[in-house]
């Protein structure tokens, strides 16, 4: 990943869903790097050009990782 190209995106998500995102997306090579930011906000970066499939994957799994009514 070119470093230079990145974007950025928080999320919040449920504390508990961390490694499941992380593990989602280590299946996808290159599509994202994943950071803790604090508490239950994570930080993604992302190339420029895999925007799109990374935004319909989030979707995709948003039920799993959302955080819950108190978090």
């Amino acid at each position: 990943m070119n470093s230079n190209r990145l974007q950025t995106l928080y999320l919040k998500i449920s504390r508990d869903r961390y490694h499941f995102l992380k593990f989602i997306l280590e299946g996808y090579d290159g599509l994202a790097i994943l950071s803790a930011a604090e508490d239950n906000i994570v930080l993604l970066r992302y190339p420029c050009e895999l925007g799109e499939d990374l935004l319909h994957l989030l979707a995709s799994i948003s039920r799993e990782i959302r955080p819950a009514d108190g978090d």
